[in-house]
């Protein structure tokens, strides 16, 4: 097969069908080898897209269009519980968001969203974007926000058009902050020190931005011995910050230029 023909191999799984063609490039070349045969490299691609964008996680909610009018029926709650990153957030939202947002009314952009968008229950006053690369779960949140008829919407990209990243923030005007919950580690599984370069092109656009960081394994709860000091040290030493805390094993560090 040619690459072409192993991309498309690799996305007709149904939770990678609807993934950025820039980033199954990237887990392909990351794992391509020539002495391999061509389904060992669509495996190994898979596997790699399956650690970045955890969709084993999040299986139920990656369904075929006959089955999406169900998951449309189901409450903000069933679909947060469904999602492994939110379900452990779901107790702590609203703790966690009054940490965060105080009483300003914020425009979110929300990187790396996956269904996050569904807890804006817990947001009274807020214009939210989300930005996620799994299109099922994109399509999922703007079926509710125009049900719910929110100030918000969710854009399919990935996360590596960081021109266009940059070009969707500048466009909006107000009070602008950040969230990347969870997400760095996965970028730096295709491409390594691309979270420093987001942040840096990304942190003066915006009053303030929000980086989340696994403490415990979300499935045994288990505390991580690694401090990920690479992105830790990187952003006390770069940038201004205001808050650092952990709720239900995830740490938010909060900061800004």
């Amino acid at each position: 097969m040619d690459k072409k023909e192993i991309i498309r191999k690799i996305m007709e799984k149904p939770e990678l069908r609807d993934l950025p063609l820039e980033d199954v490039e990237m887990a392909l070349s990351l794992c391509f080898k020539k002495q391999n045969s061509d389904e060992e490299n669509v495996k190994s691609a898979r596997e790699v897209l399956h650690k970045v964008y955890g969709a084993f996680g999040s299986r139920k909610l990656l369904v075929n269009s006959s089955r999406l009018g169900r998951i449309r029926e189901r409450t903000p709650e069933w679909i947060l519980r469904k999602h492994i990153s939110t379900r452990e957030r779901l107790p702590h939202y609203g703790e966690i968001y009054r940490r965060i947002l105080g009483r300003f009314n914020w425009t979110i952009f929300d990187l790396g969203a996956g269904v996050n968008g569904f807890s804006l229950g817990f947001i009274p006053h807020a214009r939210y974007i989300g930005i996620e690369g799994i299109g099922q779960l994109v399509a999922l949140m703007n079926d509710y926000f125009k049900k719910q008829k929110l100030h918000a919407r969710a854009i399919h990209s990935s996360l590596f058009q960081l021109e266009k990243i940059k070009k969707l923030i500048k466009k909006e005007k107000g009070k602008k902050i950040v969230f990347l919950f969870k997400v760095l580690d996965s970028l730096e599984d295709l491409r390594i020190n691309y979270s420093k370069k987001l942040l840096t092109e990304i942190v003066p656009l915006s009053e303030k931005i929000v980086v989340s960081l696994p403490t415990q394994s979300m499935l045994k709860r288990r505390t991580f011995k690694a401090k990920r000091s690479w992105i830790t040290d990187f952003i006390q030493e770069s940038f201004k910050v205001s808050d650092d805390f952990e709720i239900a094993g995830e740490r938010y560090i909060v900061f800004r230029k």
